[in-house]
């Protein structure tokens, strides 16, 4: 009896002292393998999914940054106004050098400026089309459209400046529109467009003083106004 008292009390003291230093008893100590397997599986898992988050954070740092560089590529567009974006047409003959050239004064000088200019062969001058041309109040009060007439003679006029040259041997005194032909109108031009007209000589008979041109006219690069037209050199 006073053996097994003996080790009743050995064995409560040691598991005493085992729980003291934290150590489980020795009846647990079976689970613990498993519960150290569990704690590692979710450590591997929980690195596992760490990582992974790591990498769409890359790979989403990357994607910004390139978006970034790819808006980056032209910051000047994106500063510039627009007032300074776009040039103006350059000037070969002003208002001055066109009066010199032609007769037509106002309100029927229909030319502005002349933006390329190859004597005798061809010619591209402008017309700023506004709401103070005097047409407007009547073509038409309420929708304001640019004559077709008024598109042809402005174009007949930028064939002048072709043929009122010395090489050509046309002045002012004798040279007139014979006449249309295959015109066509594509778009209404109206008050704010400008007007660029190109004037091509494709023949001339100088003994009898005939000239055939090919006309077009564009706003914003579209055609609005084509045709064939036929210049004479003479006496009325």
């Amino acid at each position: 009896m006073a053996t097994s008292a003996f080790a009743n009390s050995l064995l409560s003291s040691s598991s005493s002292t085992s729980l003291s230093h934290g150590v489980m008893p020795s009846t647990n100590n079976a689970l613990l393998p498993s519960r150290i397997s569990v704690f590692a599986s979710q450590k591997l898992i929980f690195s596992s999914h760490l990582k992974l988050k790591k990498k769409n954070m890359t790979n989403s740092t990357s994607r910004t940054t390139f978006c970034s560089l790819d808006s980056a590529k032209d910051p000047k567009e994106e500063q510039t106004p627009i007032e300074l974006k776009y040039p103006a047409y350059p000037t070969v003959m002003d208002i001055n050098q066109i009066r010199d050239i032609l007769p037509h004064r106002f309100p029927f000088l229909l030319v502005d400026r002349v933006i390329e200019h190859n004597p005798g062969v061809s010619a591209v001058a402008i017309k700023n089309v506004t709401i103070n041309d005097n047409f407007f109040p009547g073509h038409f009060p309420e929708r304001p459209i640019m004559p077709g007439v008024l598109m042809v003679e402005a174009m007949a006029q930028v064939g002048g400046l072709v043929m009122l040259q010395p090489e050509v041997g046309g002045s002012r005194e004798n040279f007139f529109f014979a006449g249309i032909d295959k015109v066509r109108f594509r778009k209404p031009v109206i008050a704010g467009d400008t007007l660029v007209m190109r004037m091509t000589l494709t023949k001339l008979q100088k003994r009898f003083g005939i000239a055939k041109m090919e006309g077009k006219a564009y706003v914003g690069g579209e055609v609005v106004c084509e045709g064939e037209f036929l210049m004479a050199t003479g006496s009325a």
